[in-house]
């Protein structure tokens, strides 16, 4: 795989389930580079075969209404795919746009009997509407708060997301809610009341907690269900019982997020005894949160040790894997009895399709790519366990096809509760396509492995070797040992977000390395504290506490407190909107390098946030993999 081959496969998303239990309609996005934009389009499988079901060019988040008669989705308002706004269709229509919302529709859900939509919808704030976009982009910005802005959001002071009641035929929407941040919307079963997260508590911005809150239709009242913390869905049971995934208190992350059912305003957790995270952050998962039974049992998709799969849980709080395998299930929808399940599922060499369970037995529905597998000469991993201390990690090698040596390129992930695994990743195919040889693993802190791995690094990144580094390293050379392929005489290493942090420390700790690609990295925690979007939590969680009178937890554990160390020649790539680890993280460490005399650039993307490497720009997207190419090439060919 190349670069230039980032085109030449589709991803697919968001299935839903027709009400007959058959059809099912999913997105299909594919990168244009000459467009610049992710071009989007709903399919549907019509229980003979799959085809296109609208035209775009952006078209998303489609959503049955309850007699399986028409077709809700977001369709975005401009060509560069911006600007979404909520599109009705009948099944044997046209598409008809339904809502003009000054900047755009975010979520659209119907209610129960299906005579509107409670719709996500985003405005300016008073003193911002009215101006036109280069008024705006020239204006002074006047912050009074914390929550400010967010990253792959931009700027949130300058405007509001409320929850819509909007007539499917079209009309001016009914703002239900007055929240600064409302979403996640769900309608109760009995359709008098939405229930919806949002963060309006004292704290909100800067402990990183949410709440779930119900508003009645009729009274316009909003209650909140449950006390403030780290909320990721709120559904609703058949029988209107509502349940939420995620943390019950956001200090409690790095955790598991469970699933919860609530009782008055308390959390009730089920399945407790299964000690895996209900939440997917990378990659994400569509739709989101539990898939309800008609027997009050749910289905929801689970991370596990490098794969995602889907659990079925019983009011009960009983168990039981649904489906599993060495791959990713990135989105799933189930008939009300149980008896089908449509899904979306990546694996190593597979971008993904559209697949049935029914009986037990599985079959693919779409061939979307079926060219390319067969063509792009995809590479499938070795995987091995290492011991570090005392547990075992998951090792992933790719090697391009032949025998002779190769550089090696040791990837880091982001997050660090996130993971390597089993699904499809365009970085190593594109790394092991130039011919190196690519070694990930995934240490403690890293998701997929339960509460006590996940929370191995709080409180340890002040040590000069903290346990994932240690857990890092000792997977890499673990791998070299057992691959002679692998030359350890042309070592590159690189990696994103934590990914990036950790680089740094490595390199300052180790000096085997080559090249090194560190990326949108958390460099000093002292002035992230200030700038960035989860500056105030983020540290907290992982630090502990601080106070304004002794930074020393935070410049302790920063990478810039031992980047005189590092040698080795850096490519520091960051992104110049990115609000999570702003730029300044990545000129500081370019700073550092330079003034030290240590060969270093530094690669800047206007416009993209910390999500380039994921959803950015399709041409930065391209141009960012050839710059790491080229500067690993320099040192390691």
């Amino acid at each position: 795989m190349q670069p230039e081959d980032l085109t030449a496969y589709a991803s697919l998303s968001d299935p839903q389930l027709h009400p007959d239990g058959t059809r099912v309609a999913f997105v299909v996005s594919r990168m244009n580079f000459e467009a610049d934009r992710y071009d989007r389009s709903i399919w549907l499988w019509d229980g003979t075969e799959v085809r296109e079901f609208t035209h775009g060019p952006v078209d998303s988040r489609p959503r049955w209404s309850p007699g399986g008669d028409r077709l809700a989705f977001l369709r975005a308002s401009g060509e560069s795919g911006e600007g979404s706004q909520v599109a009705v269709m009948a099944v044997t229509g046209e598409a008809r746009v339904v809502t003009s919302f000054a900047i755009s529709a975010v979520e659209a859900e119907w209610s129960p009997d299906g005579s509107r939509l409670a719709v996500v919808g985003e405005e300016w704030q008073s003193d911002w509407a009215g101006f036109d976009e280069e008024t705006r982009a020239r204006r002074p910005r006047r912050v009074t708060g914390s929550r400010w802005r967010f990253d792959n959001l931009g700027y949130l002071h300058d405007r509001h997301r409320r929850i819509y009641l909007v007539d499917p035929a079209g009309g001016e929407p009914v703002a239900i809610t007055d929240g600064y941040r409302d979403d996640s919307v769900a309608w109760h079963p009995d359709g008098a009341a939405v229930g919806f997260l949002s963060a309006r508590h004292e704290r909100a911005g800067f402990d990183g907690a949410n709440q779930a809150w119900q508003v009645g239709i009729a009274d316009g009242e909003s209650q909140a269900l449950v006390a403030p913390g780290m909320w990721v869905s709120l559904s609703y049971r058949p029988d209107g019982v509502a349940h939420v995934v995620g943390l019950e208190d956001a200090s409690d992350y790095p955790g598991v997020h469970g699933l919860f059912r609530l009782e008055g305003r308390t959390p009730v957790r089920l399945a407790a005894d299964y000690d895996r995270n209900l939440f997917s952050p990378a990659p994400t998962t569509a739709p989101l949160g539990p898939q309800w039974l008609e027997n009050g049992s749910c289905r929801i998709i689970s991370e596990d040790r490098g794969t995602l799969n889907v659990v079925e849980i019983d009011p009960d709080g009983s168990w039981r894997e649904v489906l599993g395998g060495n791959r990713l299930i990135t989105g799933m929808t189930t008939r009300p009895d149980g008896r089908a399940t449509a899904f979306v599922a990546t694996s190593v060499t597979d971008p993904g399709e559209l697949s049935w369970l029914e009986g037990g037995e599985e079959r693919t529905l779409s061939t979307f790519n079926a060219g390319f597998r067969a063509g792009g000469d995809l590479v499938e991993p070795e995987h091995f366990l290492v011991t570090s201390g005392d547990i075992d990690l998951d090792v992933w090698v790719f090697l391009p096809p032949g025998d002779q040596q190769v550089p090696v390129l040791f990837n880091i992930h982001g997050g660090p509760a996130t993971q390597y695994g089993w699904g499809f990743f365009d970085e190593f195919q594109v790394y092991v396509g130039a011919g190196y040889g690519v070694v990930a693993t995934n240490p403690r802190g890293s998701s997929g492995r339960g509460t006590d791995f996940v929370r191995t690094p709080v409180q340890i990144w002040g040590k000069e070797r903290p346990q994932d580094l240690e857990d890092l390293l000792a997977a890499y050379d673990a791998a070299t040992e057992r691959f002679d392929r692998l030359d350890r005489d042309r070592a590159g290493i690189m990696g994103g977000s934590y990914g990036g942090l950790m680089t740094a420390r490595i390199l300052a700790a180790d000096h085997r390395w080559k090249s090194a690609v560190p990326e949108r990295g958390l460099y000093n925690f002292v002035s992230f504290a200030g700038t960035s979007d989860i500056g105030f939590s983020f540290p907290d969680r992982y630090l502990g506490e601080w106070d304004y009178d002794d930074w020393s937890s935070l410049w302790d554990a920063s990478p810039m407190k031992r980047a005189h160390l590092i040698t080795t020649p850096c490519l520091i790539i960051h992104s110049e909107a990115d609000h999570r680890c702003p730029i300044e993280q990545g000129e500081q460490l370019f700073s550092a390098l330079i003034d030290n005399g240590v060969e270093a650039e530094l690669l800047r993307f206007p416009g993209e946030g910390h999500e380039l490497s994921r959803s950015g720009k399709p041409v930065h997207r391209r141009e960012r993999f050839e710059a790491i190419l080229e500067w690993h090439g320099r040192y390691l060919e």
